[in-house]
């Protein structure tokens, strides 16, 4: 049950990531990424793993497109 509440949160984080992409929206990572972390921990208490992956993806893609934005130096 935790694996599919980290799956949902991931799929929610990565839907707003791909909305972060459009030009100007890029400070909406700074919300993507906590969301993330919280569902990776969510999916860390969960026997399955494929939630925790799209999540540590989810994060990993927030933190490059703010380093192209020059969000993170």
């Amino acid at each position: 049950m935790l694996n599919f509440v980290s799956l949902i949160i991931g799929i929610v984080a990565l839907v707003c990531a791909a909305i972060a992409f459009v030009p100007l929206l890029g400070w909406a990572n700074w919300l993507i990424i906590p969301l993330a972390i919280i569902g990776a921990a969510v999916g860390l208490i969960s026997r399955g793993t494929a939630g925790r992956n799209l999540n540590l993806l989810v994060i990993l893609i927030g933190v490059v497109r703010l380093m192209l934005g020059g969000g993170i130096l």
